[in-house]
């Protein structure tokens, strides 16, 4: 019992610490006034995601649907002549034309415009995290490829550098490609369903939605330092508490929005976390905590257990991409 209590602790220290990391944005502040382009990319999302979508949201409801109840009102009294409340198909009609309307709106622009801001918004948040890294770049020689070594044990490191070369290495990166978007996409599969568990699915969800956020944060960064996708997978459920609170500042909009709302908070929200993840050296927080406790650490979380097996079983339909994974 006692056992358990130390791992709950640690674990509960290791999200607080993550949850901090996440939570300092004055690291966006640096790495914009350090770039250009990255401050003009930043602006981007903030003008697309947040003027944009969030606005044309805000208009729809306290101007466009105001409207629509003013010419097309749901309330006897405000139709106007008495005889028009004694018929109930003038209300019904009145409601019908309303929904209608306002469908229009949302199928030729609010619809359009969440595929255009989420393709446009992904291409955005590679650019930033590529800044981003061309900055830890010119800050010294190896500057980038140190800090992100520190988020890798030396087991791993040493594996990363004896990884092939050439035609090989390509192949390789392909088949890694495929298995990770084939990995993730199951996993969101997996996050989405647990909303449905009763009683305890929301908080499942609510974890997981903010383990695979961190993950999409930090992937930038790995990407760049050409971490393979096995280290990252290791290094992420052995440090699986940290993560948790890395994603959640990411993830508190969906408890108290509406779905467009909160898709819009978190698409400006997004690359901040990405800067952030840049900017922090993981394994370096981690070991501050762990040294206080001779070492120890929460037990490895077999988060992405269930996507693998599945992954492994598609896979097993093409031979050549497993064989590169």
């Amino acid at each position: 019992m006692d056992a358990l209590a130390s791992q709950a602790k640690q674990a509960a220290s290791l999200w607080l610490a993550g949850f901090r990391e996440a939570c300092s944005l004055h690291r966006v502040f640096i790495f914009c006034f350090r770039s250009k382009m990255l401050s003009i990319r930043t602006g981007q999302c903030f003008l697309l995601n947040g003027f944009i979508f969030l606005g044309s949201l805000f208009t729809l409801k306290s101007a466009v649907i105001p409207t629509l109840l003013w010419i097309l009102p749901d309330q006897c009294e405000k139709l106007g002549p008495q005889h028009l409340c004694n018929q109930k198909e003038a209300l019904a009609l009145y409601s019908f034309l309303r929904f209608i309307l306002i469908q229009i709106f949302y199928i030729f622009w609010f619809y359009p415009l969440y595929v255009f801001s989420f393709i446009l918004s992904t291409l955005w948040y590679s650019d930033i995290a590529k800044y981003a890294f061309d900055v830890l770049t010119k800050e010294g020689p190896s500057k980038a490829q140190t800090s992100n070594r520190k988020d890798l044990p030396d087991s791993q490191s040493l594996r990363q550098m004896s990884r092939p070369g050439g035609f090989e290495r390509v192949l390789l990166g392909i088949g890694e490609q495929v298995y990770s978007v084939l990995l993730l996409s199951i996993f969101f599969i997996e996050v989405f369903s647990t909303g449905f568990i009763p009683y305890i699915g929301k908080a499942i969800n609510f974890l997981l939605l903010s383990l695979i956020y961190a993950y999409y944060c930090f992937e930038y960064k790995w990407n760049f330092s050409e971490v393979s996708l096995n280290e990252r997978l290791e290094f992420f459920e052995s440090n699986w508490a940290f993560f948790a609170g890395f994603g959640s500042p990411c993830v508190l909009p969906m408890l108290f929005f509406s779905t467009l709302v909160s898709y819009g908070i978190m698409a400006i929200l997004y690359p901040m976390f990405v800067l952030t993840a840049a900017g922090t050296q993981v394994e370096h927080v981690i070991d501050s905590l762990t040294s206080s406790w001779g070492g120890g650490r929460p037990r490895k979380l077999q988060i992405f257990y269930a996507a693998d097996k599945a992954s492994m079983l598609v896979l097993q339909l093409f031979p050549e991409v497993q064989k590169g994974h």
